[in-house]
């Protein structure tokens, strides 16, 4: 079948616009009932904590007057689920399976399916494999022939731990302390050395203070390299003791291109050459030299001698870091964030008294209980997705049209937050819905389909954080391979084989029946009795040819704000 002419298609997509719903919030919820009292987790074993987290939300909520929004649908809530736990939309067996149950307790089942199951356990790990290789290395980590990263041992160090549910503490000491080779497959591997690698010989271990701080402590140093924090207690003498931690550090290239770069501890001799008080020099504004040794933010300081085997300065730090009441807080509020659309604070890795959360009690509670939980990373995900917050519709109404962080105030919650999909979201729901790729390469080969198809949107700029951008925020690129990119092409297709002719002659189905399939694969929801008649007009647009019919709505469908919001 030829592929529609780009024109022809842009009619299309104005036309099936007039009804397709493209960004929910437009439509309002009139006369929004409350919604039901807190969803039942007892399975979790974690009900109370649930109940707790909707207590202290539903105060905030009385405090400013408002009225939530309605729950959301199955169909909407199922999709959010896959989407934040697994990185992709389901399939719509998966849908279907949930949204047809009639079970009083489906969706903690679905999320103790997605979390503890056998069957999800690989999407599980390959999402946040992918959410913290971004965290920790950048989308564009390893991809430059001069960085000393390997981003698939990155990945191999994540993928485990996540498939192996280790605690965030251990991750967390495992990612500070690291030491070996970078690269799977050499016989000193260690993946975690990836995530400081880089950042150890530049500029006096610059990237590594600021980012360690940033990522476990939600501390933003960076710019105290330099001056006194205009908005914080970070001082300059706290930077560089900070920064004496990892002074034994280094970082050392193969002696051939086949040897993988190293990551080690060695002696540091200080400043002035003497192991035994190994100093750091910095200097003020004002041109005064001070002096600083390894110090923590709460003033705990370790010893000063540079000998390896006297004092480990890295080791010591990781156990300060998991030790620190920021390091549970840090982790809520960015997890919260991830599920809910907005932290506590913003950025999330901004705490501390200059940045007053939106609602503290609730941050501290929630990190408490983490604590207490040995920082187990699924258990936590389990209260927010079974909270009251996250189950709510992404209409407003008029009772909470003043809940909008946009417009500058802090989140109260009482809506679900519409937000874009993540580059590797939309990705990994094209993949799933259109049915491409599937089977195709092991892990490996997957992912190095999927970083060649992300580095159309992603690249670094040289700061001291080792900062990136990225166009994928509805610019031209991100449209243009939307409309027109191999990937929607080969998609919307109908040549033999493909995802729309398997379904055009799928025996048993009517079109109508065809169309609703692809509703459920792209939006996860039935189509309105105005969408069913677009689609009648197409077909008779196109003289009767099921293929190309299925294929416009299809093309329609996936250009639409619908499905590349997550709402």
């Amino acid at each position: 079948m030829a592929s529609p002419s780009g024109n022809f298609r842009m009619v299309i997509c104005q036309f099936v616009a007039a009804s397709l719903i493209l960004i929910p919030t437009l439509v309002q919820a009139q006369d929004a009932k409350p919604a039901p009292a807190a969803i039942d987790s007892e399975s979790n074993g974690s009900d109370s904590i649930v109940d707790e987290i909707n207590r202290l939300v539903t105060r905030v909520w009385d405090d400013y007057e408002l009225k939530p929004s309605p729950d959301a649908t199955d169909g909407e809530w199922c999709r959010r689920l896959f989407l934040d736990v697994l990185g992709r939309t389901p399939s719509v067996e998966e849908l279907r399976e949930f949204v047809e149950s009639k079970s009083d307790d489906k969706k903690s089942q679905l999320v103790n399916s997605l979390l503890y199951s056998d069957k999800y356990s690989n999407d599980l790990s390959r999402n946040w494999t992918s959410i913290w290789t971004n965290l920790l290395i950048g989308r564009t980590g390893g991809t430059d022939n001069n960085s000393m990263i390997s981003r698939p041992g990155m990945q191999k160090y994540l993928r485990d731990s996540f498939a192996r549910s280790k605690p965030w503490d251990v991750m967390a000491h495992e990612l500070i302390t690291a030491t070996g080779t970078t690269t799977p497959g050499d016989a000193d591997f260690n993946g975690a050395t990836n995530f400081l690698v880089d950042k150890v010989n530049d500029e006096d271990a610059a990237q590594a203070t600021a980012a360690t701080s940033k990522l476990f402590l939600g501390m933003q140093v960076q710019c105290t390299q330099c001056h006194n924090h205009p908005f914080n207690d970070w001082k300059q003498q706290k930077y560089w003791e900070f920064n004496a931690f990892f002074r034994q550090a280094r970082a050392f290239r193969g002696r051939t291109d086949a040897d993988p770069p190293r990551l080690a501890d060695q002696d540091y001799r200080g400043e002035s050459g003497n192991a035994e008080q190994a100093d750091l020099f910095f200097e003020l504004r004002n041109g005064l030299v001070k002096v600083a040794y390894p110090v923590f933010i709460d003033g705990n300081e370790i010893p000063r001698s540079g000998y390896v085997n006297v004092v480990n300065r890295r080791e010591k730090l990781a156990d300060l870091v998991v030790e620190s009441p920021f390091f549970a807080k840090v982790m809520v509020n960015r997890m919260w964030g991830h599920f809910l659309g907005y932290g506590f604070t913003k950025p999330v890795d901004d705490l501390g008294p200059h940045n007053i959360p939106s609602h503290p009690e609730l941050l501290e509670f929630v990190a408490q209980r983490f604590r207490s939980s040995s920082y187990d990373i699924r258990q936590l995900i389990s209260w927010v997705v079974l909270s009251r917050p996250y189950a709510l519709s992404s209409k407003k109404s008029k009772n909470n049209e003043s809940d909008d962080p946009l417009l500058g105030s802090p989140p109260k919650f009482s809506t679900f937050y519409l937000r874009q999909m993540r580059a590797e979201e939309l990705y990994e729901s094209l993949m799933t819905a259109t049915q491409l790729g599937q089977g195709d390469g092991n892990y490996e080969q997957q992912e190095q389909m999927k970083n060649r198809w992300l580095q159309q949107f992603s690249s670094a700029f040289g700061t001291d954080e080792g900062d990136e951008t990225t166009t994928f925020n509805g610019t031209i690129s991100q449209v243009l391979m939307m409309f027109n990119g191999d990937m929607i092409q080969e998609a919307t297709g109908g040549k033999q084989g493909s995802m729309i002719d398997r379904l055009a002659n799928q025996p048993g189905m009517t079109d109508v029946d065809r169309i609703g399939y692809l509703y459920e694969a792209g939006l996860a929801r039935k189509p309105t009795r105005d969408e069913r008649g677009v689609a009648e007009s197409l077909l008779l647009a196109r003289r009767g040819n099921s293929i190309e019919m299925l294929s416009d709505v299809w093309w329609t469908i996936l250009n639409s704000n619908e499905f590349i919001f997550n709402h």
